[in-house]
């Protein structure tokens, strides 16, 4: 499929024969490579993920399925489709995510323009291979790390969850109303069910791995929330939309975020129309531009046969000036008489 390398925190993958990706549902992974101890992958969809316009790309934990339950990592990440002939590159922003067991993977539905990366001179499709970057920084790990002696650089020291019988962490967590949260965790659980004490209400899960899931599965819909407009996807709402489902389902009385989160959504649609229109109110200044530029050099051609005109108006006066002079000349000449003749 292609080729691959992982230097420091930087992994290039090389697709080859890519033009002969068809099928639009076909996903593609790149090998694993190890960044700051933990195992990652690169997933393309060559054809796009839902819209069949882009190609979509995703940083994804490789050792998703095997690694322990509480697992969590804090990564800051940049992908980028390089342009092989010009150095330009296709990029989305640095994104900063929590990967967990119920968020394995991230990236950008819409990275690069189909149109784009096919044309000709877009230097995206070289000699049929797409080049790809990744560049991971993980800030924090909790749990295991896939390889345990690899230097890492992070805001704490990774962690060994020891878990009890309910799945919970018994020194690294700490109970917050009922819930067993990660430190970092903490303070935000507190000021959510102090500001919203009836949010558990109707909430029976006794089991405390279940209560840390819904918990989390919270925490993260307020964190996407709280991002840039850019930085999620009228995707991403609805998918917040389907856990806010599924939790009050599970018995949280969450009709305060529901709220918020249509308000979010409304902002997000506004901002991407707003965008639209303003590429509408683009295209149609350039005509008009176009044609004021052409009205203009009519004008500055009419302005011109006019001044010639004007110029043979006065030519023309001062010639029938003179005919006039002539006229009024003979007019004052005396009659002959018949002497004049004899």
């Amino acid at each position: 499929m292609g080729n691959e390398e992982a230097v420091d925190k930087k992994f290039t993958w090389v697709i080859k024969n890519f033009s002969s990706l068809e099928s639009a549902c076909l996903t593609i992974h790149s090998d694993e490579f190890v960044i700051a101890g933990c195992k990652w992958r690169l997933m393309a969809y060559p054809k796009g993920f839902q819209n069949a316009s882009h190609l979509s790309l995703y940083l994804m934990v490789a050792t998703r399925k095997t690694l322990p339950c509480g697992w969590r990592r804090h990564v800051k990440f940049r992908l980028t489709v390089v342009n092989q002939l010009s150095g330009i590159l296709s990029q989305q922003r640095d994104k900063e995510q929590w990967f967990d067991q119920n968020v394995t993977l991230s990236g950008n539905h819409k990275m690069l323009l189909l149109t784009k990366l096919y044309g000709k001179k877009s230097g995206f499709l070289v000699n049929d291979e797409v080049k790809i970057t990744a560049e991971v920084d993980v800030l924090e790990v909790i749990g295991e790390l896939d390889v345990s002696d690899a230097p890492i650089k992070v805001t704490q020291p990774p962690k060994r969850i020891k878990l009890n019988d309910h799945g919970a962490s018994v020194k690294e967590s700490i109970n917050v109303y009922g819930f067993q949260v990660l430190p970092s965790q903490a303070e935000s659980v507190k000021r959510i069910l102090e500001r919203h004490p009836d949010i558990t209400l109707e909430f029976r899960v006794k089991n405390q791995h279940m209560r840390t899931s819904c918990i989390n599965l919270l925490l993260n819909i307020i964190e996407t929330l709280c991002q840039a407009l850019q930085d999620f996807s009228i995707d991403d709402l609805s998918q917040a939309k389907k856990t806010l489902t599924y939790l009050k389902y599970s018995g949280f009385k969450v009709d305060w975020l529901e709220r918020k989160l249509e308000e979010v959504k409304k902002k997000k649609m506004e901002k991407q129309f707003g965008k639209t229109r303003m590429q509408e109110l683009e295209e149609e200044l350039k005509v008009f531009k176009k044609k004021c530029s052409e009205i203009e050099a009519i004008l500055e051609k009419e302005k011109e046969e006019l001044n010639n005109l004007k110029l043979k108006c006065s030519e023309t006066e001062a010639l029938l000036g003179k005919e006039k002079t002539k006229v009024l000349a003979a007019a004052r000449t005396p009659r002959l008489t018949l002497d004049d003749f004899v």
